[in-house]
């Protein structure tokens, strides 16, 4: 009924050019870790200056990081997954719904640190951003393993799907 309302699909099975997930959550990632660097890097020089620029990095992360799960959830929708690839996509998806959230929390407890006291941080913020980093790093693992192992969204791995070879 509303086929001729949609549009139509491309050889990368998007009904746009390329992905935007990945060029969205390369934000994300960039933000989430450049905080981090600074917060680091503030706690020990003692650089207060840090600590802002860190805020502002977590603040975009939290607003970036749903657009990107938007865009992820459509393409993860229109993505032919074959068998194989279901599992890592599952778990690539509920580690970023979970990220939103985590990211969102610490941005919450960061806003507080610095209405509190905008000249430092606790060590135990920084233990945080540690865990963050690792979880961060391991969902880019798994969004690199969903394109260059199983090639979601390319063109041959399309054709093949399609053509019931996967």
């Amino acid at each position: 009924m509303f086929e001729n309302l949609l549009p139509a699909l491309n050889e990368h099975n998007l009904p746009y050019p390329d992905t935007i997930h990945p060029i969205v959550v390369h934000f994300v990632i960039a933000m989430v870790l450049f905080a981090f660097f600074c917060d680091i890097i503030g706690y020990f020089t003692k650089n207060s200056r840090l600590f802002e620029v860190s805020w502002w990095n977590m603040f975009f992360a939290t607003i970036s990081i749903f657009i990107a799960i938007i865009f992820g959830q459509i393409e993860a929708g229109l993505a032919l997954a074959y068998d194989a690839v279901e599992p890592v996509l599952n778990l690539h998806t509920l580690i970023g719904w979970s990220l939103s959230g985590i990211i969102a929390a610490i941005t919450g407890w960061r806003y507080v640190i610095r209405l509190r006291d905008s000249q430092s941080i606790p060590i135990s913020y920084l233990g945080v951003g540690v865990l963050l980093t690792v979880l961060v790093c391991f969902q880019v693992y798994l969004g690199d393993k969903l394109v260059w192992v199983y090639g979601l969204h390319t063109s041959p791995v399309v054709e093949a799907v399609k053509e019931g070879v996967l």
